[in-house]
Parts: C-alpha cells; structure tokens; sequence
C-alpha cells in the first residue's frame, strides 16, 4: 500500500512532537517534507536529516521501502 503525506507527518510527528511540519506529494512515492524543530538548534544539516530519516523507521530503506523519494528540508526555528 502506497504511503501518504500523513503517513509521513505521522511517524516524523513522533519523534519530534512539537515540530512545524510540512508535508508534500500524492504520488504515493515522491514527497516533499520540512521539518522545523528546536531539538536541530545546534546540529548540521546532515544530522538533522539523519535525526528525521530516523524517524521514518526504515521505510525509505532501498527498493523494500514503501517510500521511494523524499526531499527533505530541515532547520532549526529562527
């Protein structure tokens, strides 16, 4: 079954219950997400995006993951 934004906001939601999230797409493979989150103050991008793909459990993990393409955006609120 193909993933939907809300299947995405959802499990990012999880992990980081106070953040500002975005989440495009209606494909069912492509999406597009920001995540703005006060726990990214300090971090790079890389381990934001470390920190929200490990929010997605596995589900973008290579051709068995449900997800086939997410761009992520992620920063800290200004």
């Amino acid at each position: 079954m193909p993933m939907t934004a809300r299947d995405i906001e959802d499990l990012i939601r999880a992990s980081f219950p106070q953040a500002k999230i975005t989440v495009d797409g209606d494909d069912g493979q492509h999406f597009a997400a920001e995540v703005i989150d006060a726990s990214f103050k300090g971090m790079n991008r890389v381990q934001q995006q470390r920190a929200v793909y490990a929010a997605l459990k596995g589900k973008m993990d290579g051709s068995h993951g449900e997800l086939h393409a997410l761009a992520l955006t992620t920063k800290a609120p200004e």
